[in-house]
């Protein structure tokens, strides 16, 4: 395959190989037809740009509020964020360090205050996701770059952005650091417990958050985002118990109902048994 493909490029381009064309190619590139293979920090992957992160899509956005021991408010968004739990819930975002190894503002001030905000990124609000993502230094707040308007969290210290639709109030529980090739691949991992949720009228139906109302984005690979929108959404409920299914969909009330009546059926089972045992 390769000798085809170097006389294709001889004859066609008057060039002895594609690697003088393309020279970001390489020869492992051809070894497997149909598919890239490659080893992080070992081989290449041949491809112009770092393919790693646009494979793993989408990802939520944290849109992370804090404040620092100063009083200056802090808005930043980062694409390595999840839930963790549901009972109690847990969040998690990752942050990497920038090229000299200096943390980033989000992780300081909530380690040194002990508490963060998250504020659900949208569509409508997708310019100021974007401006709030620029590099800047502790003393700048970011949400009056981005021209938003704070609503102060009620049970932590920290400024909300009012227009976004679901928000979350955490206190922070500790931070995990995994050491990278470069200062700029090092990355702290951030956890905290939620401890309120904010969640407007205007995105709820049927009493559950319709998430086609919300509209989030979510990062992609490069400079790439997505947008769930309503003919996105679709249904698919896992075969399985009804507790399993609880835990799936995150009702810790459903678990604890199933519980309670397993626990009555058990009861009621036992004293069934001993009225038979007395009679006998």
């Amino acid at each position: 395959m390769f000798a085809a493909t170097a006389s294709l490029f001889r004859d066609t381009f008057n060039s002895p190989s594609p690697f003088t064309i393309y020279p970001f190619l390489e020869f492992n590139t051809f070894l497997s037809p149909g598919m890239v293979f490659y080893e992080p920090g070992k081989t290449s992957h041949g491809l112009p740009r770092d393919p790693f992160k646009a494979c793993v899509v989408p990802r939520p956005i944290g849109w992370l509020s804090t404040r620092s021991p100063t009083g200056v408010d802090n808005l930043a968004p980062y694409s390595q964020f999840n839930n963790l739990t549901f009972d109690p819930p847990y969040v998690m975002f990752a942050a990497n360090e920038n090229s000299t190894g200096t943390r980033k503002d989000s992780v300081v001030n909530a380690e040194t205050t002990g508490v963060f905000g998250w504020n659900v990124a949208t569509w409508d609000l997708r310019e100021a996701v974007n401006a709030s993502a620029e590099l800047l230094g502790p003393e700048v707040d970011e949400f009056e770059k981005a021209d938003l308007e704070k609503e102060e969290a009620k049970l932590i210290g920290v400024s909300l952005v009012k227009r976004s639709p679901v928000r979350f109030e955490c206190s922070y529980y500790t931070t995990l650091r995994l050491p990278g090739s470069s200062p700029s691949g090092s990355t702290n991992i951030v956890i905290g417990r939620v401890i309120a949720v904010h969640i407007s009228d205007s995105v709820i139906t049927d009493g559950k958050v319709d998430i086609g109302k919300v509209q989030p984005i979510a990062r992609c690979g490069y400079y790439e985002y997505a947008v769930i929108r309503p003919d996105a959404v679709f249904e698919m409920i896992i075969p399985g118990d009804q507790k399993n299914l609880a835990g799936l969909e995150g009702n810790a009330g459903q678990i604890k109902a199933l519980e309670d009546k397993e626990a009555d059926d058990a009861a009621i089972g036992g004293l069934r048994t001993d009225s038979k045992g007395q009679r006998s």
